[in-house]
Parts: C-alpha cells; sequence; structure tokens
C-alpha cells in the first residue's frame, strides 16, 4: 500500500517537475524567439530607412532635373516671345513712322492745294473787283449818253412841236384855197364828164380800194420777209450767246481704268494659287483684270462704267483687308454693288441741288444718278445732260419762257437711255412715258418726247431742248462716232448670247474678242456646254459684223453647299 503511494507520488512529482522544466524550457524558447524577431524587425527598419533615404533622393535629383528643364523651356519660350514681340514693336514703328510720312505728305499736299484756292480766291477777287469797277464806269458813261440823247431829243421834239403848228396853219390855209378850187373843178368837171359828185366818188373809191389791195400785198409780203430775217437772226444771237455763256468739256470717257498699288507683292495675292483669285474676281465683275509688268497698277477693261467701278472698289477694299480669297471676292462684290446703288442717289441728289431743280420723284434721281455711269457717242450722259439743262434755262431766259420747265427737261430729256426695263421704244419715248408715270409738268413731258421728232412739239419750251441737245452733243470734242459704236457692238455679242436657254450671264472682254458664258449647272450638262457654244458662235457669224475672230468660252460650274448646324 505505501509502495503503491509512493509510486503514486513520485509519479505526481514527477509530473510537475516535467511541467516546471517544460514551462521553463519554453520561456526561455520564446524570449529567444523574441529576440531574434526584434532583431529582423530592427534590420528591416534600417532598411526600410535606407530604401526610404535612397528614394527620396533619386526623387529630389528628378525633381531638380525636372526643375531645371523646366526653367530652361521657360527661359527659351521668354526669349522666343521677347523677340516676337521686338520684332512686332519694330514693324508697329515702320508702321507709325510710315503714317507719319504718309500725313506730313498729306498735310503738304494740303497745304499746297490750300495755298493755290486762297491765290485764286485772291484773284478772283481782283478780277471781280475789277469787273464792277469797269461796269461802274461803263454805267455812268452810259448814264451821261442817255441823258445827252435826251436834252438833244428834247429840243428836237420841241422844234418838231414848232414846226408842226406852222405846218398845221399852212395846211389850213391851203385847206381851203383847194376847196375853193375844188368846188369849181368839181363843176366843170361835172359839166364835161356828165357824171354828179356822188358817181364819181364812187368811182374813185373803188379804184383806189384795187390799188391799195395791190399795195398792201406787195408791203405784206416786205413785212414777212424782213420778220423772217430778224427771227433768224434774233434765234442765231440767242444761240450764240447761250453757247458762249457755257462751258463745255471734252468727251474722255474710255475703256479702261488703272487701279493703283503700293507694291508689285500685292499682284500676286491678287492672282491668287493658279490664277484661281483673278478668275473669280472677273467672273462676279465681268471685267478683264490685267495683271502685267506695269509697276505698282493694274489694269481693269470692260466697256460697262459700272462694272469697272465695281472692279475697281471691290480690289482696293480686297487689298485692304488682305484677305483674298474666292469666296471673300464674291462677298466684296456684293456689298461694293450696293454702295454703288447708294452712290448712284447720291449722285442723282447732288445733281438736283446743284442745278436748283425741286420736287423731282425719287426713282427720277436715281435714274439721273444711273446717267453718271452711261455714255453716249464717247460723252458722259450725266454731263452731257447738265449741260443740257443749263443751256435750255439760258436759251429761255433770253426769250422770257419758264426757266424752271426747260431746265427740268433738259435734265430729264435723256432718261429712257438708263431704263433697266429695256423695252422696244425710242428712248425719247420711254423717257416722255416715265415723266408722265412720276407727274411731271405736261410741257416737260412733251419737250422730253418730242427732241427726236417722235411726236409733235405743244409746249414753248420743246424746241429748246431739241436745240441744246444738237448744241451739246454736235460741238466739237464732244462724242466719239467710233466709242458707241464699239459699245454697241460689245452690248449686241453680251444680247446674242443671252438670248439661248441656260445662259445665265455673259461678258464680252478683251476689247470684244473673247465672249464669256456662264451656264446653269443645274439645266446644262458637259456636253450641251460644248453644244452651246459652237450655236453661239454660229449665230454671231451670221448675225453680225466684226473685224478677226471671235472666242466663245462657255463656264460651267457646279456647287455643293451644306451648313452644319
Amino acid at each position: 500500500m505505501s509502495t503503491t503511494v509512493y509510486i503514486v507520488l513520485a509519479a505526481v512529482l514527477a509530473l510537475v517537475v516535467g511541467i516546471v522544466v517544460g514551462r521553463l524550457l519554453a520561456g526561455k524558447a520564446r524570449q529567444d524567439h523574441e529576440a531574434d524577431a526584434k532583431a529582423r524587425a530592427q534590420q528591416i527598419l534600417q532598411d526600410a530607412e535606407l530604401q526610404a533615404t535612397r528614394t527620396r533622393d533619386e526623387r529630389i535629383q528628378q525633381s531638380k532635373d525636372k526643375f531645371r528643364n523646366l526653367k530652361q523651356e521657360f527661359e527659351q519660350e521668354s526669349r522666343r516671345q521677347k523677340q516676337a514681340l521686338e520684332q512686332e514693336l519694330t514693324d508697329r514703328r515702320a508702321a507709325v513712322v510710315e503714317q507719319e510720312q504718309s500725313i506730313k505728305q498729306l498735310t503738304l499736299t494740303t497745304q499746297k492745294q490750300l495755298e493755290q484756292i486762297q491765290r485764286k480766291e485772291k484773284d478772283l477777287e481782283a478780277t471781280r473787283e475789277r469787273i464792277e469797277t469797269q461796269a461802274q464806269q461803263q454805267r455812268e458813261k452810259l448814264e451821261a449818253q442817255e441823258e445827252k440823247r435826251r436834252t438833244v431829243l428834247e429840243n428836237q421834239l420841241a422844234k418838231l412841236e414848232q414846226r408842226e403848228q406852222e405846218v398845221e396853219q399852212e395846211l389850213e390855209e391851203r385847206t381851203q384855197d383847194l376847196n375853193a378850187k375844188q368846188q369849181q373843178v368839181l363843176q366843170q368837171l361835172e359839166a364835161i364828164s356828165g357824171l354828179t359828185a356822188a358817181e364819181a366818188r364812187e368811182q374813185l373809191v373803188e379804184s383806189l380800194k384795187n390799188e391799195a389791195q395791190i399795195q398792201a400785198s406787195s408791203y405784206i409780203k416786205d413785212v414777212v420777209a424782213q420778220a423772217k430775217l430778224t427771227a433768224t437772226k434774233d434765234a442765231k444771237k440767242v444761240v450764240l450767246e447761250t453757247i458762249q455763256r457755257t462751258a463745255a468739256e471734252h468727251a474722255i470717257e474710255n475703256c479702261v481704268s488703272v487701279f493703283n498699288i503700293e507694291s508689285d507683292d500685292v499682284k500676286g495675292k491678287i492672282i491668287g494659287r493658279e490664277g484661281r483669285n483673278i478668275r473669280a474676281l472677273e467672273a462676279a465683275t465681268g471685267v478683264e483684270i490685267i495683271v502685267d509688268d506695269t509697276p505698282e497698277a493694274i489694269i481693269i477693261s470692260g466697256f460697262d462704267p459700272v462694272r469697272r467701278e465695281v472692279a475697281r472698289l471691290s480690289l482696293h477694299l480686297l487689298v485692304k483687308d488682305g484677305r483674298i480669297h474666292p469666296a471673300r471676292i464674291e462677298e466684296i462684290v456684293a456689298k461694293t454693288r450696293k454702295n454703288i446703288d447708294e452712290e448712284i442717289v447720291e449722285i442723282g441728289e447732288k445733281t438736283i441741288i446743284d442745278l436748283g431743280i425741286h420736287g423731282l420723284h425719287p426713282e427720277l434721281i436715281k435714274m439721273v444718278g444711273r446717267m453718271r455711269f452711261r455714255s453716249s457717242y464717247g460723252q458722259n450722259l450725266l454731263q452731257h445732260s447738265r449741260e443740257v439743262a443749263n443751256l435750255c434755262a439760258t436759251m429761255a431766259a433770253e426769250l422770257g419762257l419758264n426757266v424752271k420747265h426747260a431746265k427740268r427737261a433738259g435734265l430729264l430729256h435723256d432718261i429712257g437711255k438708263v431704263s433697266t426695263e429695256e423695252p422696244e421704244l425710242p428712248h425719247a419715248i420711254l423717257g416722255m412715258e416715265m415723266a408722265k408715270k412720276y407727274k411731271e409738268h405736261p410741257d416737260v413731258v412733251n419737250a422730253i418726247g418730242a427732241h427726236h421728232d417722235e411726236i409733235e412739239m405743244t409746249a414753248m419750251i420743246s424746241p429748246l431742248v431739241q436745240a441744246c441737245d444738237a448744241i451739246s452733243g454736235s460741238r466739237p470734242g464732244a462724242r466719239r462716232e467710233m466709242m458707241e459704236s464699239y459699245i454697241k457692238r460689245l452690248k449686241q455679242l453680251e444680247e446674242t448670247a443671252n438670248g439661248f436657254k441656260g445662259v445665265n450671264q455673259c461678258f464680252a472682254i478683251q476689247a470684244g474678242r473673247e465672249l464669256r458664258v456662264m451656264v446653269d449647272a443645274e439645266n446644262v450638262t458637259d456636253e450641251r456646254a460644248a453644244e452651246l457654244s459652237y450655236e453661239i458662235s454660229q449665230k454671231i457669224e451670221k448675225e453680225m459684223q466684226y473685224p478677226g475672230q471671235i472666242k466663245i468660252t462657255v463656264i460651267r460650274e457646279m456647287r455643293a453647299v451644306a451648313y452644319a448646324k
């Protein structure tokens, strides 16, 4: 029993000792493990700190390199912008210097013109004073002569009155003697002839009546002939005085305008790549643009003054703007045409103000303005009409007629030539219808319609308008027949081509040696365009007479336009 207890006790004791020893051993192992873990953690921390330091240094170095590169790029960009600003400043300074020089030149020119005007004003003032002095002297001289003549006439009149009294007294005495003698003769005649005094008186009266009729007829013929001669002299006198008081100009109309440019470099911009700009400008305006070796000048050729003016103003705006391409050209040409219409109204208003004509209908004012861009036999139509108006006013004043109606009829006598309708009527009849439409005075209407004898003259001013029109048109240097026939031939060329179906516009260029025909691309195919050029050439050959040959160019342009919204 005790042995078993001892064994149990020993086992328990051994178990306790084993547990204590195991725990001691486990604590020691755990301490060793913890020490190793701490050492490894310390090593990892050191490695991490070293790596972080290395990474930080690399990032700092990269940042420094990037900052240095950015600094270099910034400095280069700054230098480039500084150079650009300096260049722009230099250009602006050069432009300012050029503008200052232009302003100085313009100022000098203006001063010279002002000095010329002042000199002319002084000359005119001196001339006016001299004329007034001469007129005063002449007036005083005439008054003295008139007073002397009046005195002489009064003396002669007194002598005549005295002589008349003496003659009356002598006549009375002789009448009494004649009556006595006549009574005696009458008695003797009655006795000889066997007729009474009453019968003899009747025969004598009949004889005297026949003789008086013969003498009266002869006298009337002489008076009529003298009146005709006097009227012719008076009419010539009025016409000569009118012509002498009118300042006339010579015909200066031509078919070429010159557009001046500052530099020949502009010519390249106007021509454009492969000539597209100059072709677009010619197609839009209907004139020929000649860019040759002429320094600082471009020639604009065309028979229509309106087209040439539109082309010249369009070129001015394009060169000033600097943007020259087909779309911009079409926009500028359309804008210029609108400005020309406004200018036409201004020209008409200025003309009627200068002539002192009031109450003219706005449509007639526009037609007067259109005359500025038309010519008749090389003579500018507006200048011709102004000249006729002044001539009519002068003649009407000399003859005591209505000056306002005469001047109005003279200005409007050729408005039928600028009608946009162009019907098959003479321009005088067309102008008369237009004047009647806009409620002009009947005398003015008749003068317009009768100035070429299309209708009967019923107004007193009608012969004046006809005569003044002939004076203005037939004076030396007024007109050129060749110019008018040339323009008619060019217009006939365009009208011939316009008569074909599908043709939009026609432009006669190169003095009528080429005809450009613009057709509708939707209605005319390429094959039809070739046929059309041949048909137009055949019709021109049959209906017109012209020197050399005419080139017919049919242009068909297809455009596709879309809008992104």
